[in-house]
């Protein structure tokens, strides 16, 4: 069974002055279930890469069941997307924490609609708290936080219930260079110990190579995925490996892709 279906997926929106615009055309996406040896999910880390506006937001959100093919069908775990579930969390650009609850609250929220017991929710919130650096910060509000700080609450909420897929929407594309940084190794490090699927949207090339196990390229609009590049370096990674030739190597295979994408006029950020 595969985690996550996409087939043969188009969306046409209609603008404010009563035109169609057709955002994505012919989609079509295929994550399979991965199981060790031994039977245990093991989680993928896919990203969606392309230029600002070809649609790859558009596409997560109908996976998270936000939003709805005009053509076309969406499954996840072999069920059609009608709706959220419990089994999909997100993770948007936008900071999204409950401004009126603290760090310790925001986290164990979907716990509670869950009905988790008291004990369960404090032991999970106690090692989110620890593993995505918020100790100290349990009884704070999230504006008094850092644009990071409140992302790491937004990632900690979302893996709290453990959902076995994750959907992140350019989650670190308003923070500064080093925060960026420390944050996608904070988010490889949470992952590795989760079995949930991460599908990642970003248009930054060194983003895409650095955390994927698998790129899917996506060209400008009408958007739709016209390569797909499996990274073939080993984890746990480290910052040194965005210095080495290989890994420039396949940074710039992945903007030559970009480059020969049908209707490609977007811009593409480069880190080196």
């Amino acid at each position: 069974m595969n985690k996550i279906s996409v087939r043969n997926v188009g969306r046409i929106f209609t603008d404010a002055e009563g035109r169609q615009v057709e955002a994505l055309r012919g989609v079509n996406l295929e994550i399979a279930d991965e199981v060790d040896p031994l039977g245990k999910d093991i989680g993928e880390f896919r990203v969606l890469l392309g230029p600002s506006g070809c649609g790859k937001s558009t596409i997560l959100r109908m996976i998270a069941g936000l939003d709805f093919p005009t053509t076309g069908e969406v499954y996840v775990n072999g069920k059609r997307v009608e709706g959220p579930g419990p089994d999909r969390g997100m993770v948007f650009q936008k900071y999204t924490s409950f401004a009126w609850l603290t760090v310790a609250e925001n986290i164990e929220y979907g716990l509670k609609l869950k009905g988790v017991g008291e004990r369960e929710r404090a032991e999970t919130v106690a090692h989110l708290v620890q593993a995505t650096g918020l100790a100290g910060f349990e009884n704070a509000y999230p504006h008094t936080l850092s644009g990071g700080m409140q992302q790491r609450v937004a990632i900690a909420r979302s893996i709290a219930v453990r959902p076995s897929v994750l959907l992140m929407d350019e989650p670190f594309g308003a923070l500064d260079a080093q925060t960026r940084s420390g944050m996608q190794d904070l988010l490889m490090k949470i992952w590795t110990e989760t079995a949930a699927t991460i599908l990642f949207v970003t248009h930054d090339v060194g983003e895409a190579v650095y955390l994927a196990d698998r790129m899917y390229v996506v060209s400008s609009r009408p958007g739709s995925i016209v390569d797909e590049i499996a990274v073939p370096f080993a984890r746990p990674r480290t910052e040194a490996l965005k210095g080495e030739a290989r890994f420039q190597e396949l940074e710039n295979r992945a903007l030559e892709s970009l480059r020969h994408a049908a209707g490609h006029g977007g811009q593409v950020r480069v880190t080196l």
